[in-house]
């Protein structure tokens, strides 16, 4: 039995595609599975819409390509995972709702994918919950990390993540009568702001620094959780550099872009909200299983 096991401390994240996870919650993986925290992240969909960066894997992407992306970012999503892990300890698998392939990245709103027959946004929602309420029964997670209604920059699959998570641990709660700690990952606006301002003198050629409100954020008055990263800070971006068809790492370490070159700061403290009834909108906590008995 590992240490994780022995903890009694369950951490479900769930996320739309392959780097999702690492963008918006590499640190906060990296520093549980740290603490000896049972993590499973589930991914929806094998991100075959990405947009990929550079001209080596470019023949892979879905619009008049291979369509091979999909199963690409399988193995980034792995070599990420392996990355948040502690050394020496047994990497954290991917896990794929329903089994890898089973949905599809729908692309953009208002993109052709949206009409492939397995698109995410085309599943019925009671199936998309029922596949998602089996990984609840299984793991029986205390605390559960999802999206903001929004799909944090309005993304269909990020959205339809929201929608089903909430669907799914209402009636998890339901059925057990217990109680599930529920965050949406979000950008702290003032991080985001000193984390832009320490990166003005370095932005790397052919990036640039993103207009006011083109990155999402939330102002520091709605932030109920801000997790301290920083002792896995490198794991962090080890994961961000491993899924290179969609990520770029500058060469300080310190910011990323996406294909658009739009350059975003890599933060030593992740920010959340916390939605489920049991929360104190008044109290800011630094740990998300503060007050979990394991």
């Amino acid at each position: 039995m590992t240490a994780a096991a022995r903890d009694g401390r369950r951490l479900l994240l769930v996320h739309a595609h392959p780097d999702d996870e690492s963008l918006m919650t590499g640190g906060t993986i990296a520093r549980y599975l740290a603490d000896g925290v049972q993590v499973v992240v589930v991914t929806f969909t094998l991100g075959e819409e990405g947009e990929v960066i550079g001209q080596r894997w470019a023949g892979l992407v879905a619009d008049g390509g291979a369509d091979q992306l999909g199963g690409f970012r399988i193995g980034e999503l792995t070599a990420a995972l392996a990355a948040l892990s502690p050394p020496g300890a047994e990497p954290v698998a991917p896990r794929f709702l329903g089994g890898a392939g089973r949905w599809r990245d729908s692309g953009m709103a208002g993109s052709a994918a949206a009409r492939h027959p397995r698109a995410l946004v085309r599943a019925p929602l009671d199936d998309v919950v029922e596949a998602l309420l089996d990984e609840l029964r299984t793991f029986d997670p205390q605390v559960v990390v999802t999206y903001d209604e929004a799909g944090t920059y309005g993304h269909p699959d990020h959205r339809r993540v929201h929608e089903a998570c909430a669907a799914a641990v209402a009636r998890h709660t339901a059925e057990t009568g217990r109680a599930v700690k529920v965050y949406e990952s979000v950008t702290q606006a003032s991080a985001l702001a000193e984390g832009l301002a320490a990166a003005a003198d370095r932005v790397p050629a052919g990036w640039r620094m993103p207009q006011p409100g083109e990155l999402p954020s939330y102002p520091d008055d709605e932030i109920t959780a801000a997790v301290d990263v920083s002792a896995v800070f490198d794991r962090k971006v080890a994961a961000l550099a491993a899924h290179a068809t969609q990520v770029s790492v500058s060469e300080s370490g310190r910011e990323y872009a996406l294909s658009n070159n739009i350059l975003a700061p890599i933060g030593a403290v992740e920010h959340f909200r916390r939605v489920d009834p049991g929360v104190d909108p008044a109290r800011r906590e630094t740990d998300l299983f503060e007050g979990v008995m394991p």
